[in-house]
């Protein structure tokens, strides 16, 4: 079954034709064959002085890489994020309704115990594997951000974010319930954060304790990075940004994933149709409730623009999707890494979208797990 995705007379598309069009020229000099004619509207495209590129409409379908699986759970989100009533928080998961489900098939899958405690006063759930931590881990721990925005997803984002690296790495994973929008501001989760990992390390060295987060999560692991280089603390072992970057989160999440990515990943925009003409016309806030009293290129905010911080990151793996709205802050914050000479790796996941790993039955997400546990196994101290 061959599905589209199509939203008419949106401005976000245009960027994706030149693309469209490089491709298929690249085809036709691979195999001699000609070509047909483009559509009618390919003629339509048309460059601003500024560089501002106009694409007409255009039809988007599933990616042919993925997966069966990935290619039914991509449909199925699509229409998800079009459903109201799936967006919805339900009360007893502490996050949006389509989310049940995957997390009570992860219960089943990931045999994991769970504690609800504090640590450095700050709630969090604990996680150890059901058969025990593996005898290599016994001197390891994770701390895990959840996504949602700094605004929501309490547990259910650290339930879906957390399980599966416990239960598959043989992890302790401590997943931190962080200060949220809008009671309280930007710097409040860095600070929680810094007392679990300040508290954590009474027990644990630096170089075993690693840090991860999906979405806001990802952001807050930049974050925090940044928060212990300034307190003094130091560096933990290895670093994960999935579903997020460390750029500055102005104009939706920047880069050319706000008109592209975005569009075809979450059936719907986050950021305005109307780019700002200049640099200097660009929003100097971010559209985040968290940050909307602090600079978002403020360095303990987007490390990714301050050289002297992020040549200090720990060995960091970013993950990311073609289709998700952090991809441009994702690659923007790799390419950043890498040029400091700072071990960095990148996995982008072809047609996925933000926060895909979610559905442990996709063979994308199971391979996003696998990398996951691998890296953290690699650069943690022994």
């Amino acid at each position: 079954m061959k599905v589209l995705f199509l939203e008419r007379h949106m401005p976000a598309w245009r960027l994706l034709c030149p693309l469209v069009a490089s491709c298929a020229g690249l085809l036709a000099a691979c195999t001699h064959q000609p070509l047909p004619p483009p559509p009618e509207t390919s003629t339509q495209v048309s460059v601003d002085p500024d560089g501002l590129v106009h694409v007409p409409a255009m039809l988007v379908p599933v990616s042919e890489y993925l997966s069966p699986e990935g290619k039914a759970y991509l449909i199925d989100h699509l229409l998800t994020m079009k459903n109201p009533e799936l967006l919805k928080e339900v009360e007893g998961i502490g996050g949006p309704a389509f989310l049940k489900g995957y997390i009570d098939r992860q219960r089943e899958l990931f045999a994991v115990q769970k504690s609800e405690t504090e640590i450095g006063g700050v709630q969090v759930y604990d996680y150890t594997p059901s058969e025990g931590i593996k005898p290599e881990n016994q001197n390891r721990v994770l701390i895990n951000l959840h996504g949602g925005g700094f605004i929501t997803c309490w547990p259910a984002c650290a339930e879906v974010e957390s399980m599966p690296v416990s239960a598959l790495g043989g992890y302790r994973v401590v997943a931190v319930n962080y200060r949220q929008a809008p009671e309280y501001k930007f710097p409040a989760a860095s600070e929680d954060v810094a007392a679990v990992y300040t508290e954590l390390l009474k027990t644990y060295p630096a170089e075993n304790i690693g840090i991860f987060g999906c979405s806001a999560g990802g952001m807050l692991t930049g974050m925090s990075l940044a928060w212990f280089q300034k307190h003094n603390l130091p560096t933990p072992g290895a670093a994960g940004i999935y579903c997020a970057g460390s750029a500055a989160p102005v104009n939706g999440f920047g880069g050319d994933a706000n008109y592209t990515a975005t569009a075809i990943g979450e059936a719907r925009f986050i950021a305005p149709l109307r780019p700002a003409g200049s640099a200097s016309d660009a929003p100097k806030r971010s559209m985040m409730p968290y940050l909307s009293e602090v600079d978002p290129y403020d360095p303990l905010v987007a490390p990714a623009h301050h050289d002297e911080i992020l040549a200090a990151f720990p060995p960091t793996q970013i993950i990311t999707g073609t289709r998700g709205f952090e991809l441009s802050s994702a690659v923007y914050t790799h390419s950043r890494l890498v040029k400091l000479g700072v071990k960095a790796d990148l996995h982008v996941w072809e047609g996925m979208f933000h926060g895909f790993y979610s559905n442990p039955d996709v063979p994308e997400s199971q391979d996003a797990y696998k990398v996951m546990v691998d890296f953290f196994d690699e650069h943690l101290g022994k």
